[in-house]
């Protein structure tokens, strides 16, 4: 019997992370199988589903969100992330500024703002990195001189661009975002 489309994919995902469920809310997470240098497509995004707007989808447009319906869902929130979901294009991709690469191993993480316009559910970050930003919600609440910093999704960028425009003439930094 041939295997099914989610399950191939399924396995695809497999031969590059590893799933490791713990106990406890926001507790699991998939770390790498493989070592690939900065940029290198990681991964495509498939069998996703539309859905309305929760802390399990990933926005892919203005107004569309998706369920990953994979081991991808379990990729954590870093300020430092490893990986860049690019959304346009429906691929994970290596973080073009990790230095030395993706190295077996290494915990798989992503800039939820990157992909996030508002967040659904926002969180304490616990990410310990240097550059943290301390308490996670959507792009729309980032200033531009931090979101500058990231990799963003196409439909982020063009929302920021709309932000911009529409507060040309706008003397409030806290309502135009910085």
């Amino acid at each position: 019997m041939m295997a099914s489309s989610t399950e191939s994919y399924e396995e695809e995902l497999n031969r590059v992370l590893e799933l490791q469920l713990s106990e406890g809310n926001f507790a699991s997470r998939v770390v790498s199988r493989v070592d690939l240098p900065p940029g290198a497509l990681f991964a495509c995004i498939r069998n996703t589903s539309p859905s309305p707007r929760c802390y399990l989808t990933v926005q892919i447009s203005p107004s569309e969100n998706v369920l990953l319906n994979s081991n991808l869902k379990y990729v954590n929130h870093s300020c430092s992330p490893r990986l860049e979901f690019d959304m346009a294009k429906m691929q994970v991709r290596v973080a073009r500024d990790l230095v030395g690469g993706l190295k077996k191993g290494d915990e798989l993480t992503f800039f939820y703002p990157s992909t996030e316009w508002i967040m659904d559910q926002t969180f304490e970050c616990k990410c310990g990195e240097r550059e943290c930003l301390r308490f996670i919600t959507g792009s729309r609440d980032i200033s531009d001189e931090v979101l500058d910093r990231y990799f963003v999704s196409e439909h982020i960028e063009k929302m920021r661009e709309e932000r911009r425009s529409s507060c040309e003439d706008c003397d409030e930094e806290d309502e135009c975002g910085g």
